[in-house]
């Protein structure tokens, strides 16, 4: 968007924040860089010019406005709604690749060279990996630095610096503040009050937002001892690099609340990312919901809760495994049977208020459990064991670099995978907007109810109206029934 010197303008002008992330205002004269909502009153236009990304505007010169922070702007939509190499790229950036396994490591992900993966990111965002990264890397220090008490040295390290040195001057370079500084201006504000260890944060999003399919989604096929709905916050434990964690996110007017408590700060970055993904919070609902309203049948639905998000997932694996616990049975059974693979191969943790016990049993803790223990017919029980075992040797990948044509096909060919778990999987796991469920009960139903075509292929040929944006348009389609996943939770 940011080639469009007429839009950006007029957004900029408008001070709509439905546009922020998905470019940012460089100021000539100032040498100052905004987010298109930001409150000062607009620079002249020859004064302006337009960036892909934070990191471009970094490496041009610019440094972060004071005032409308645009480095706390949510991420592009633009990257969730893609599977070519630069939203894959992009996705895993923001996962924190680059800090943990260098270009190289990023590069080898995607199958590409770091050659052409920096030629890439630079023609399309401005900046390279490294950029990027640093980018990422300045917001996270931020984070650390005002919502916490740990000392800046290790805020530097915690934020993926490799010195101290290093730390200070991108910190003064991007916001022309010491982080001693910016640690004195956190302070004049009232922070909310968090237990000691536990970092407490805002993960913005573009209005609107539904919360009710999306908290009450996860909160009704919560499963026991890994996630629950407590004092109006959806929490659960969380795998990460460099160990565990547990997260409580619980909606807010204009944003989500975090309370993160990690056993190691360096994983903030991925626990961040991981929430946002869950939340589906990069999204843009109003080209989503203005898409879904020319279907006459949709806009109804549409009218009445807009902003709804798809629920997804912060394990890929994870929900892999769980799509294939509940095939053909109720969300009740479900979980029950998610439940005992948790109590049985999950690894223990311990949580101060007392509702999660486990992490997710990872795939090689699942791949030497014996079929016969399980509560499942015995085709199920093939179908688990192929998927764990395809999981734990990398033969099948789920997460933000797959490419989502690649994994339908791989999750076609193992036993017992039919179209129903594999859309399950690219909706929620692979993040695909497009992905469609016409053989689910609850959308045949809703189809009946609508008028819309009844057999799946009709359905499938009708919803091509609704396209790139079919899994939202599930969303809708499922509040016709009265489920438990279309309600808040008390």
């Amino acid at each position: 968007m940011h080639t469009d010197t007429e839009a950006c303008v007029r957004a900029v002008q408008s001070k709509d924040a439905r546009f922020d992330g998905w470019f940012f205002t460089a100021v000539l004269t100032t040498r100052i860089y905004c987010r298109p909502s930001c409150p000062v009153v607009p620079p002249k236009v020859r004064n302006m010019t337009f960036y892909p990304s934070a990191a471009a505007c970094q490496q041009a010169g610019f440094r972060a406005c004071k005032r409308c922070r645009p480095d706390t702007s949510p991420g592009s939509p633009e990257w969730n709604a893609r599977a070519d190499s630069v939203a894959r790229a992009m996705r895993l950036i923001r996962d924190g690749v680059v800090d943990r396994e260098g270009v190289p490591g990023l590069a080898a992900r995607l199958g590409y060279s770091a050659r052409q993966i920096e030629r890439q990111l630079l023609a399309e965002l401005g900046a390279g990996p490294l950029a990027l990264a640093r980018a990422q890397r300045a917001q996270t220090a931020r984070l650390l630095i005002e919502t916490t008490a740990l000392p800046l040295a290790e805020v530097a390290f915690a934020a993926g610096f490799s010195s101290v040195r290093t730390f200070n001057e991108t910190v003064r370079e991007v916001f022309a503040l010491t982080p001693g500084e910016l640690r004195t201006r956190a302070a004049r504000r009232p922070l909310a009050p968090a237990a000691p260890g536990v970092i407490a944060l805002r993960l913005p999003y573009r209005t609107p937002l539904n919360p009710s399919n999306l908290f009450g989604h996860l909160a009704a096929t919560a499963v026991p001892g890994v996630e629950e709905w407590r004092d109006g916050a959806y929490r659960r434990t969380l795998t990460l690099p460099y160990g565990h964690g547990t997260v409580a996110l619980t909606p807010r007017p204009g944003h989500i609340a975090a309370r993160l408590s990690l056993t190691d700060p360096r994983d903030l970055t991925r626990a961040i990312s991981r929430c946002r993904w869950l939340l589906d919070l990069d999204a843009d609902p109003v080209a989503v919901d203005d898409r879904l309203r020319t279907d006459p049948l949709l806009a109804p639905l549409v009218d009445a809760g807009p902003g709804r998000r798809v629920p997804r997932t912060v394990d890929g694996a994870e929900f892999a495994v769980r799509a294939v616990l509940g095939q053909q049975v109720s969300t009740a059974a479900a979980r029950t049977h998610a439940a005992r693979l948790v109590t049985a191969h999950g690894e223990p943790v311990d949580d101060p208020e007392g509702g999660l016990t486990h992490l997710f049993p990872t795939p090689e803790a699942l791949a030497g459990l014996d079929p016969e223990t399980l509560a499942l017919p015995r085709t199920r029980r093939t179908t688990l064991t192929t998927l764990v075992a395809a999981l734990a040797d990398g033969t099948l990948r789920l997460g933000p670099d797959t490419d989502w044509a690649r994994a339908r096909a791989e999750l076609s060919a193992l036993p017992g995978f039919g179209p129903w778990t594999v859309e399950s999987i690219a909706m929620r796991a692979l993040g695909d907007p497009d992905a469609f469920l016409p053989t689910d009960l609850g959308i045949r139903r809703a189809a009946e109810r609508l008028g819309l075509p009844a057999t799946p292929a009709a359905l499938t040929a009708r919803a091509a109206d609704w396209r790139p944006w079919r899994a939202y348009a599930v969303q809708y389609l499922w509040t016709v029934d009265d489920h438990p996943i279309n309600h808040l939770p008390a």
